[in-house]
């Protein structure tokens, strides 16, 4: 060895003893061949007290000569490790049960053992962190399991047997789910592929056959990907929650019916009073034999009962309870078709309605009737605003984007527009821009479809620059609740 490598070694043997002798969990002694304690760290003197110039015995077991069956003298002797459950006495003179792990120290080996390591750890705290992990594993409220590469469970906490049964060496899919093969998408088959977190929501089957609604983590127990054994699986029961969202959703739907009945009186009142005007007008023409006034009777008439056919039909739309009826559905056929629909009607009125589409699209979980309904009102509301305006190049562009995650659909045009005020009761009962035209439901509407989708409507809009609405859908809440309502 060079001389330069020899003055480095004390500095490097005293990090090696900050860093490792001092700061490792166990009380660490080393003893030379006549049993005295040549060096302690600071866990052993907290533990066994005070060691310097006495001999192991006397400070483990408070003995006047070495212990009978003496490991450390074998470990002098063969030069072999031990390891040996021990009983002595602690610093305080009270009872102390600790393991010891006995190693030789040599220069070389074949040299001779001049002292050797002993290290050692309270069984008693050892069984105390046993314990506590134990406690904290069963009492945990979620459902926690560990799974072995072929899905088996061999290891499930006390909520989880509660719910799932008995679940040990049975595949996780057949206790969560009920299925015979793997679950498509796996986040634990994630895990055991990239040894990284995974999380999902997933829908399950308790063992009472109630559904158990839950959001899953995936971790590995293993510190590299390829040598992972296990996955560790942490559920949180959404169930309630669930519930919940549905019951708010009804609440609210409720609510607003109930607006809407209370105004629907008002509502139905004028129509009666237009219906029986016009019914007055007739009369009088029979009885002078006036064509006109025939003609004017019966368009009062006229168009009182499409006011009270839209109205009915608006509302039992609005009023109808139902979940949205999720299917594989490009956005942009949807787009194309409300264009088909509607291009006639625009281009009658001088409006010029277009399309601006995603071009990588890919299907989504939509319920197209309901979609379609929101996008019908939305694209007849700025084909109106455009005709009432003063613009003479009146302009309706339906787009679709999708970023981030969120897929969106948005109905612009450059009609009349509105100011803040009336923007803010857009959404609210009855009210319309459309004069006797409009029930005021329609929006109202569109708003309750996509809230049961788990989407959001916005609007921005401004006097004689135009309007635009927008709809989101965040694709994980989509694929969420087609999930769900293919595993009912």
């Amino acid at each position: 060895m060079s001389s330069s490598a020899k003055k480095k070694t004390p500095g490097l043997e005293e990090w090696m003893y900050h860093s490792l002798f001092q700061q490792v969990p166990f009380n660490v002694a080393i003893i030379d061949r006549d049993y005295n304690i040549v060096s302690a760290n600071d866990n052993f003197t907290e533990y066994f007290g005070q060691w310097r110039g006495r001999k192991c015995y006397k400070v483990y077991k408070n003995l006047d000569q070495p212990c009978l069956g003496c490991n450390a003298r074998l470990t002098f002797e063969d030069a072999q490790p031990r390891l040996s459950d021990e009983s002595g006495v602690d610093q305080h003179g009270k009872e102390a049960h600790y393991v010891v792990h006995i190693a030789p120290l040599r220069k070389r080996k074949g040299a001779t053992v001049k002292y050797i390591i002993e290290m050692s750890r309270d069984i008693v705290e050892t069984k105390n962190w046993q314990m506590e992990y134990q406690l904290l594993f069963e009492r945990v409220p979620c459902y926690i399991t560990v799974i072995d590469r072929n899905y088996k469970i061999i290891r499930a906490n006390e909520a989880f047997r509660k719910n799932f049964g008995d679940v040990i060496g049975r595949r996780c899919f057949e206790v969560y789910k009920k299925r015979k093969t793997k679950c498509p998408n796996c986040p634990a088959s994630r895990t055991f592929r990239d040894g990284q977190v995974h999380r999902s929501q997933q829908v399950g089957i308790k063992k009472g056959g109630e559904q158990a609604h839950y959001v899953l983590t995936t971790s590995p127990l293993g510190r590299q990907a390829d040598q992972i054994a296990h996955v560790i699986e942490m559920s949180t029961d959404i169930s309630d929650v669930k519930k919940l969202e549905k019951e708010v959703l009804e609440a609210e739907r409720l609510g607003a019916v109930g607006q809407t009945v209370a105004g629907l009186a008002h509502s139905i009142k004028n129509i009666l009073m237009g219906l029986e005007g016009g019914m007055y007008i007739m009369g009088r023409g029979l009885e002078v034999n006036d064509r006109d006034k025939l003609d004017q009777g019966w368009e009062m008439l006229e168009r009182n009962f499409n006011k009270t056919t839209s109205l009915v039909r608006d509302f039992l739309s609005f009023a109808k309870g139902r979940m949205p009826e999720l299917e594989m559905v490009n956005p942009n056929r949807l787009v194309e078709e409300i264009i088909g629909l509607y291009q006639a009607i625009a281009a009658d009125v001088g409006v010029a309605l277009k399309a601006d589409l995603n071009p990588r699209a890919h299907s989504v979980p939509l319920d197209p009737k309901g979609i379609h309904t929101c996008l019908t009102n939305l694209v007849s509301n700025a084909i109106d605003a455009c005709e009432m305006s003063d613009n003479k190049h009146g302009e309706v562009c339906i787009s679709t984007t999708d970023k981030k995650g969120v897929l969106s659909f948005i109905v612009s045009d450059n009609g009349t527009g509105m100011d803040s005020e009336i923007k803010g009761k857009v959404f609210t009962t009855f009210f319309t821009t459309k004069g006797g035209k409009g029930t005021g439901l329609g929006l109202l509407t569109t708003r309750k479809i996509v809230k049961e989708h788990g989407g959001r409507i916005s609007v921005s809009s401004k006097p004689s620059e135009g309007t635009r609405f927008r709809i989101a859908f965040p694709k994980s809440r989509l694929n969420a609740l087609y999930k769900e309502e293919k595993s009912k």
